[in-house]
């Protein structure tokens, strides 16, 4: 049955870590040239003794990350729940299960959707795909004739986008997964507690 859109409660502006995310890659330019410049001189335990302190501090800020990521509770999205990137968003309309002796297939209608007033937004490098209870993973099967999530949506704009799992052996419960992937993460994946963030675990839906 469908489902209608609901604002995502984790869309939230800039926070304290996205600050400090900005500081930190500052800091890096600022080393680097610091670094080059002392280099050009000549004063090369300086240069060891720089990069070692940065070095120190870059392990530093990665281990938080990981460690917050790895504390954090898996988000789980209802229904019909938009998860938002910016103005672009994305949620589950609709899903209808079909049943054959080998296996079952979803076809998972996604509505994708620009909430900006004036711009137009596309949203790359986005993957969607089913997982059990085992970490199986299951991607839909693509067509040539289907609608990329890529696609440019204009202010105010929504459309459908239908995705088909076939799914089987699946052991347990299967849940949807929307996330980006490969260098999409960035910055995310090196900014305190983000969704994208290295061994964050995925914003999950639970599939009936």
């Amino acid at each position: 049955m469908p489902l209608g859109c609901r604002e995502n409660i984790y869309d939230e502006p800039m926070t304290i870590f996205d600050l400090l995310f900005v500081i930190i890659v500052l800091a890096s330019v600022a080393t680097l040239a610091t670094v080059t410049a002392i280099a050009l001189r000549g004063l090369f335990r300086q240069v060891v003794k720089l990069l070692t302190i940065y070095g120190i501090c870059l392990i530093l800020y990665l281990g938080v990350i990981i460690v917050v990521s790895l504390a954090s509770p898996q988000r789980v999205l209802a229904f019909g729940e938009n998860r938002c990137f910016d103005d672009w968003c994305i949620a589950i309309d609709e899903i209808v299960r079909s049943n054959s002796p080998t296996k079952a297939e979803y076809t998972v209608s996604l509505r994708v959707s620009n909430r900006a007033r004036r711009v137009s937004q596309r949203e790359n490098g986005l993957v969607v795909y089913m997982v059990d209870e085992k970490g199986q993973r299951y991607a839909p099967v693509m067509e040539a004739s289907a609608t990329p999530f890529n696609v440019l949506l204009q202010p105010g704009e929504s459309i459908i986008i239908p995705r088909v799992f076939r799914v089987s052996g699946a052991s347990g419960q299967l849940v949807l997964i929307v996330e980006h992937e490969g260098l999409t993460r960035f910055p995310g994946m090196f900014i305190i507690g983000d969704d994208s963030s290295l061994f964050h675990k995925p914003i999950i839906v639970h599939l009936p």
